[in-house]
């Protein structure tokens, strides 16, 4: 990634500094924005202020930059929080942050990249296509931003590619706050078919790929980063063995 010059939203902490941190390691030039500064600095990673939700300030950040190549949409998330418990608007502001905020960005880098043949990254989650109890806005946000990656494959091409990466369970410094601690971290570990939760440097590792050269072919694409994903619930309830002549095939149940 040596010359190549790389924007990572929302890149100061968690996923996004592994991802910046990833293509920093690779040689890029890697500018992270967001609206408040990294507690620790990644090492070759430069920081601009940029609340991602002023559309006029991302477009005036993009306008400034000489080049750019890569487009990681990073910045996003959400609080727990029950569909009934908060009013449609507030809801639409974790729609706004995980759907409208990488689109702005994407159209305000679009003339960098189709001039660099660049690529755009987007960063989703396995809520996206699943249910997403405690937060419904946040999933129904990374499905429509997958769908989103998918149109602009198509629009963009051949110039620009886009490509989603489908992000599962994070282990960063504010995991606890989501599952309990040590002990929890470790419970939720095991329902992960490779045994642990992913580390940043995992989705960084992928991200580079999408952007790089070795992935030159692909565009419209999800890439699941979920270390197997979630093991069906109806293993664990089903009493039926593989030695029980009338157990059901998978896919030939009923």
């Amino acid at each position: 990634m040596r010359g190549s010059t790389v924007v990572v939203t929302g890149g100061t902490r968690g996923v996004g500094a592994g991802i910046a941190r990833a293509f920093a390691e690779a040689g890029a030039r890697v500018l992270a924005c967001a609206r408040r500064p990294p507690e620790h600095q990644v090492d070759g990673v430069e920081f601009t202020a940029v609340d991602l939700r002023d559309p006029p300030a991302v477009r005036a950040f993009f306008a400034g930059l000489p080049r750019l190549d890569v487009l990681v949409n990073n910045a996003g998330g959400t609080p727990y929080r029950r569909l009934a418990d908060a009013d449609a608007e507030r809801h639409a502001k974790v729609i706004e942050l995980n759907l409208i905020t990488p689109l702005t960005a994407s159209l305000a880098a679009y003339e960098h990249l189709r001039h660099s043949r660049g690529s755009i990254v987007m960063v989703g989650s396995v809520s996206g296509g699943r249910p997403s109890p405690g937060s419904a806005a946040y999933g129904a946000a990374k499905a429509g931003l997958a769908n989103l990656a998918a149109s602009m494959a198509v629009e963009w091409a051949p110039e620009i590619r886009v490509n989603t990466l489908v992000a599962g369970m994070v282990h960063t410094g504010s995991s606890h706050l989501h599952y309990g601690g040590p002990d929890g971290i470790a419970a939720v570990s095991r329902t992960v078919p490779l045994g642990r939760l992913a580390l940043p440097a995992d989705v960084g590792a992928a991200a580079l790929f999408l952007a790089s050269d070795a992935a030159a072919y692909i565009s419209g694409a999800s890439l699941h980063v979920h270390g197997g994903g979630e093991r069906p619930a109806f293993l664990d309830a089903a009493t039926a063995g593989p030695d029980v002549p009338d157990a059901p095939t998978a896919g030939k149940e009923g």
